[in-house]
C-alpha cells in the first residue's frame, strides 16, 4: 500500500518528532509541522481547535458518508532513558506513549488518501488532537465542533500496544479501554491531642475506615461480569506525632469498563464516604478532578474494521480480542460518544511499556496503522 520511499520517509519525520516532544497543549511546533504537511499535500486546513490542534479536510465534492480519523499529538513529562540517535532532546520532556508515530501513521496515510481522491466520495476529516495526557483534548475538539458541518457519521483512532506481537491488527468490541473517574477527598475532623482522642474527631481514621469500605465497592456492588478497580493513590495528614490533625486528603482513583461499572463504583463515592464520615461525626468535601468515560467500540463497526483488514491483507496477523487489554484511559471515548466507530490497536512488541523511561514507538506499526487508515477510507468512501 504504501513504497519503502514513503515509509523511510514517514520513519524519518517519526523520529524528528520524538526528537521534539511538547506537552499537552503546547504542541505548536508539532501543529505547525502537521499543518505544512497537509496543506502541501491539498487538503483544507484549519489550526488552532483546542489551542494546538488540526483538522484537515478532504470534500470529494461527491456524495457521500463523512469519516473522520484522529491522532494525538502531546508527550509526557518524563526523562528519556534511552540512548539511540532519535532520542528526545528536550530535557525532562518525552513522547513515551507513541504519539509521535501516531502523528506520522495519519501523515502516511493522508499523503496515500490524497492519492485516491478521485476514487472517493463524501467527507473526510483528519483531526491531529491536543492534550490527550491528563488534558481531555478529545472533548474540548467535540465542543469546537469537529464533528459537524458535516456531521461525521464514523470516527476511527488506534494505539500501539506493547506487549502484543509487532504488527499484529486486533479489536476489541465493545468496552475497549476503561474509564477514568479521580477525585480528591478532603475529610475534616476535629484536631486534638494524641492522649485524648475522644475529645477530637480523627481524620485519619475515618479516612482509614473509608479506604477499606470503597473496596465494597467493586466486590458487593459492582456486576463481576463488569471490571472495575478504586485504589486511593494518595493519603496526607498530619506531621507530629502527639497530635491528631483536623485535615485528611485522599486521592481517589477509579477505572470502569462500561457506563454501568462507573454507576456502580463511581456514582456510589459520595454516598460512601458521607455515610462514613457521618458515622465518626466527620464532614467531608468531595472534587471530581478529572474524568475521562471508558472507551466503548461500535460493535458493528468493530466488525466491518475487521473485516476490511482482512480483505486488505493490513496485517499477517488480525484478531478479535474478548477481552479488554487494558484498563488504561484513552479521550477517544468521548468522541464515541458522540458519533459510532472504532478505536483499534497495533501490536508494538516486547518494547517497554507506555509511560516507561525506556519506551519507543516501533516503526513497523506505521505502515500497518496507516494501512488500516486508507483501507478504510478506500472501503466506506468507494464511489459507485
Amino acid at each position: 500500500m504504501f513504497s519503502d520511499k514513503q515509509v523511510s520517509e514517514a520513519t524519518a519525520l517519526r523520529h524528528r518528532l520524538h526528537q521534539q516532544p511538547e506537552l499537552k497543549f503546547q504542541e505548536n511546533n508539532t501543529a505547525a509541522l502537521v499543518a505544512e504537511r497537509l496543506r502541501a499535500l491539498g487538503y483544507r486546513v484549519t489550526e488552532g481547535i483546542a489551542t494546538t490542534g488540526v483538522m484537515a479536510e478532504l470534500a470529494t465534492g461527491h456524495e457521500g458518508p463523512v469519516i473522520a480519523f484522529r491522532a494525538d499529538m502531546d508527550a509526557l513529562p518524563i526523562k528519556e532513558a534511552n540512548t539511540f540517535e532519535h532520542r528526545s532532546q528536550r530535557q525532562g520532556l518525552m513522547h513515551a506513549c507513541g504519539h509521535d508515530g501516531h502523528t506520522a501513521t495519519l501523515l502516511l496515510a493522508a499523503e496515500a488518501i490524497m492519492a485516491l481522491r478521485d476514487e472517493l466520495c463524501g467527507h473526510i476529516k483528519l483531526l491531529f488532537q491536543p492534550g490527550e495526557e491528563g488534558g481531555n483534548g478529545a472533548d474540548i475538539m467535540v465542543k469546537a465542533g469537529v464533528l459537524e458541518n458535516p456531521k461525521v457519521d464514523a470516527i476511527f483512532g488506534y494505539h500501539n500496544r506493547p506487549g502484543f506481537p509487532t504488527g499484529q491488527l486486533f479489536v476489541k468490541p465493545g468496552p475497549a479501554m476503561g474509564g477514568n473517574d479521580t477525585y480528591k477527598i478532603t475529610i475534616e475532623g476535629i484536631s486534638g491531642h494524641a492522649a485524648m482522642p475522644h475529645l477530637a474527631v480523627d481524620p485519619i481514621y475515618v479516612g482509614a475506615s473509608l479506604v477499606q469500605q470503597l473496596q465494597g465497592l467493586v466486590g458487593r456492588h459492582k456486576s463481576p461480569l463488569e471490571a472495575g478497580v478504586i485504589t486511593v493513590a494518595a493519603f496526607h495528614a498530619g506531621d507530629a506525632a502527639n497530635v491528631i490533625p483536623g485535615q485528611a486528603e485522599l486521592l481517589v482513583n477509579i477505572r470502569s469498563d462500561r457506563p454501568s461499572s462507573r454507576e456502580a463504583l463511581a456514582g456510589k463515592l459520595k454516598q460512601v464516604t458521607a455515610g462514613v464520615c457521618a458515622a465518626h461525626s466527620a464532614q467531608f468535601h468531595l472534587e471530581h478532578l478529572h474524568q475521562v468515560p471508558p472507551l466503548v467500540n461500535d460493535p458493528a463497526w468493530s466488525e466491518r474494521v475487521l473485516a476490511v483488514a482482512n480483505k486488505h491483507g493490513i496485517s499477517h496477523d488480525i484478531q478479535q480480542l474478548d477481552y479488554m487489554p487494558t484498563m488504561g484511559a484513552e479521550d477517544f471515548a468521548f468522541y464515541l460518544q458522540e458519533v459510532p466507530g472504532c478505536f483499534f490497536f497495533v501490536g508494538n512488541g516486547d518494547s517497554a511499556y507506555l509511560h516507561n523511561e525506556h519506551y519507543d514507538f516501533n516503526d513497523a506499526v506505521l505502515p500497518v496503522a496507516g494501512g488500516m487508515f486508507v483501507a478504510l477510507a478506500k472501503e466506506l468512501l468507494a464511489r459507485a
